[in-house]
């Protein structure tokens, strides 16, 4: 699919020859910087040093001061505490933290997670149920609760109170929690918005330690669970998150958990990689939501908690195969899911979103599927399975410029149940509404999307620059702009007129050559990946402008730069574009 490249607005050339002298920098690096809002020197001071010093006071997030006081009330009366969380990473990575920092206070703990398929997202009747027969008096809910509203109030009658931990968009009423910490609160003036439910946990944990005058090393003993939740639940990387994640990294690499070790060695890691949040978000979180979307997330809690290597092995090695599983489903259903679509297509049937039924589709992939069919045609997607005879449950994935949660609300009469955001959503319906369902879902698409929207797919480019220009020096500061991720990606540069030389197909989808700019003495090895349909094109090229990232290639003990390509604009038969 062709890609629209924009370019990311250029700050004023004063601004930027301002930070460069101050910071000792090139004009390409101060300008980066500052399209990221680092804009003086204390500020790239604390850009380049994520400092753990630099976190906000916990006690500044509304309700903290009540939810500490709850929980040591419990500790004081001997309450069995349940700490509860959601079936996914960010859930939990934040069961594991918040359990593993309680326990060795408190024995009178423990954890849960729902079923996927018998409870469903959140809090759970059953779940209470379970906790007042088991005499607990207290629970802990982390990344789900917020708008968990009449659960809340059936656990009140039960003589069971709730501190909600949550990250997510609450609704005008919020349920009768003892506390509720979520940053979104409207009358939450924390600083920072943006945290993962494990950071709330985090946070949670932060303000008991400090209260009780706990050492806080303790607490940071367990980033390396809150960078696996920041890095797989997409949250902003910047601000209070930066921090996290940067020591969450190094905690990773120097010194992980035993579960999480046994998880990065079967993930194939050598003992020198250094694990980016790129390698949690495709390697290490997948594995760990496999287990809450094929099994029960119990055994991710049981790895991220355990303490024996060789039980961490057994868990680690479980869960890999729970993985394989997974992805030996995802990629038969997802071609089921292409086949559709281009069929469709075939037909003359090409709509402005894509809605796709099977009923033996896995729910627990449904998600990925519709983020694949985003990834391929770019187009708002939703696939829908069968739950049971009566029921029909999917998930859906949207394009930037398109508010999927927004369509779901135009349709709620229709549905059972929906929740997400902007361009994620879960959605359950009765089966006998599903044609009246996408019915009114494409009426809402159809005055809503515009054909331009969809027609190309956008790239954002930070700037453009010379191959002369990308030097080891450049490349040392470029490495610090890590962690990257949301609200600071890894720079996306444009470069023109480069000549392509040696170029070679890889396990026949990848490309590999070698890039000339003219008028410059640099050259680099470029890969491709998944971009082997350029081959033909490339090889009648008279030159090429190219959009790319840089990085670092490690093979037989040596360490060169090279161009990993975002996009390509083949030009044939014509001349060089040469600036004066």
């Amino acid at each position: 699919m062709s890609k629209k490249w924009i370019f990311r607005e250029l700050p004023p050339e004063e601004e930027v020859n301002l930070l460069a002298n101050e910071l000792k920098i090139d004009k390409v690096l101060a300008t980066l910087l500052i399209q990221r809002n680092v804009k003086t020197f204390e500020e790239a001071h604390t850009f380049f040093r994520p400092e753990l010093q630099k976190l906000h006071d916990p006690f500044l997030m509304k309700d903290m001061d009540k939810a500490v006081l709850r929980i040591e009330r419990a500790f004081r009366k001997r309450e069995k505490i349940l700490i509860y969380g959601d079936y996914d990473v960010d859930g939990t990575t934040a069961i594991a933290l918040v359990y593993g920092v309680l326990h060795t206070f408190h024995p009178y703990l423990d954890y849960y997670a729902p079923d996927r398929y018998q409870e469903g997202y959140g809090i759970s009747q059953k779940a209470i149920d379970w906790a007042k027969s088991e005499n607990f008096s207290l629970i802990i809910a982390l990344d789900c609760g917020i708008k968990s509203m009449e659960l809340v109030d059936y656990a009140y009658n039960l003589g069971i109170d709730f501190i909600i931990c949550d990250h997510h968009i609450p609704a005008e009423i919020l349920p009768k929690a003892v506390a509720i910490l979520d940053p979104k609160r409207p009358d939450c003036d924390y600083p920072f918005k943006e945290l993962s439910g494990c950071g709330i946990g985090f946070k949670l944990m932060q303000a008991f330690c400090i209260h009780n005058e706990l050492p806080l090393e303790r607490l940071y003993d367990f980033l390396d669970l809150v960078v696996v939740s920041i890095a797989s639940d997409l949250v902003s990387i910047k601000g209070e998150n930066r921090i996290l994640a940067y020591n969450g990294l190094a905690k990773l690499n120097q010194n992980p958990r035993i579960g999480l070790k046994a998880l990065i060695d079967i993930a194939g890691f050598g003992k020198d990689a250094y694990l980016e949040i790129s390698n949690l978000v495709f390697t290490i979180g997948p594995r760990i939501n496999a287990v809450g979307r094929m099994a029960h997330a119990k055994q991710a809690i049981e790895l991220l908690t355990i303490h024996n290597k060789s039980d961490a092995d057994k868990f680690a090695n479980i869960i890999n195969q729970i993985n394989l599983e997974r992805r030996d489903l995802d990629n038969i259903s997802t071609q089921e899911a292409f086949d559709m679509i281009e069929e469709n297509i075939a037909k003359g049937n090409n709509p402005k979103s894509h809605i796709l039924f099977k009923a033996d589709w896995h729910g627990g992939i449904v998600g990925i599927m519709a983020s694949r069919c985003v990834d391929k045609f770019y187009k708002p997607t939703i696939i829908l399975n069968a739950h049971d005879e009566e029921r029909i449950t999917g998930s859906g994935r949207s394009i930037h410029s398109f508010n999927m949660h927004e369509a779901l609300e135009y349709c709620a009469d229709l549905l059972i149940d929906f929740g997400g955001h902007h361009q994620a959503v879960g959605l359950t319906l009765k089966k006998e509404n599903l044609d009246k369902f996408i019915e009114k879902y494409n009426e809402y698409v159809e005055k809503t999307l515009v054909e331009t929207d969809y027609l190309l797919k956008p790239l954002d480019v930070d700037f453009k620059i010379n191959f002369d220009e990308i030097t080891p020096k450049f490349f040392r500061i470029l490495k610090q702009f890590s962690p990257f991720g949301p609200d600071n990606m890894r720079p996306v540069f444009m470069s023109e007129n480069i000549i392509v030389h040696h170029l070679q197909v890889l396990k026949e989808k990848h490309l590999k050559f070698t890039a000339k700019q003219l008028n410059n003495h640099n050259s680099f090895v470029i890969i491709a990946f998944n971009m082997a349909d350029f081959y033909p094109k490339l090889l009648d090229a008279s030159y090429i402008n190219i959009c790319y990232s840089i990085e670092e290639n490690h093979f037989q003990g040596k360490t060169n730069l090279q161009l990993r390509i975002k996009d390509i604009d083949v030009f044939k038969n014509e001349a060089l574009k040469i600036e004066d």
